[in-house]
């Protein structure tokens, strides 16, 4: 039994062969296979013993009108676009126009289905990365920790150089660094830290006083 019966069926392909090859009244056979007469003798009749196709002999569209099923069909051969471009493109035009209606009405006419160099993707893939190891995934970043550490030192050490200099230059022209504002130190970098050998009335005196 190599077809799919209907859920309604009592009969089998072997058993409608049978009926169609015997040579016994229909009212024998109903008795002997327990069915109904007219059953047996609609088996008979025909030459076949698989199931007549179900529903409408000539489907149609219950949502779009001949004239607009034309038009989707001519569309559709036409630009050979995808459902959904086709969807997007005709909603405007045909306003009742669904999803499930475009699908079912391409299919009824046999284009559902593109060529395959139609729908062939042609855009480039990207490129596929193997994932690197940890050990070197975190040697690249603690190398880069240390570059950053070395440039903010390099920066603190121009800073400081500069505080330097300005202070000099001050205290060589006889200025009181003692009422210098801390705007103008931390303008040039922020307050130097100098030691506890620095000499008083300098840099270090000035940050003690908490200017």
């Amino acid at each position: 039994m190599g077809g799919v019966l209907h859920g309604s069926a009592r009969t089998t392909p072997r058993i409608r062969a049978e009926l169609q090859a015997s040579q016994e009244s229909g009212r024998a056979l109903a008795a002997r296979y327990g069915l109904n007469p007219k059953t047996v003798l609609k088996w008979r009749k025909r030459t076949t013993t698989s199931d007549a196709p179900t529903g409408p002999r000539y489907p149609k569209s219950t949502v779009l009108t001949p004239a607009e099923e034309a038009m989707v069909v001519a569309f559709r051969q036409k630009t050979m676009l995808p459902l959904d471009d086709v969807l997007g493109c005709l909603r405007d035009t045909i306003p009742n126009l669904s999803r499930s209606a475009l699908h079912r009405c391409l299919q009824r006419h046999g284009i559902s289905r593109l060529p395959k160099d139609e729908t062939a993707d042609k855009r480039s893939r990207f490129k596929v990365y193997q994932p690197a190891r940890s050990g070197l995934a975190m040697e690249g970043v603690a190398d880069w920790m240390d570059r950053r550490r070395r440039k903010v030192e390099a920066f603190g050490r121009e800073a400081e150089a500069a505080a330097h200099d300005a202070w000099g230059k001050a205290a060589r022209a006889g200025q009181d660094l003692a009422a210098a504002r801390p705007s103008d130190v931390m303008a040039l970098g922020g307050p130097p830290a100098w030691g506890e050998g620095t000499r008083a009335g300098g840099p270090a005196d000035w940050i003690r006083r908490g200017r």
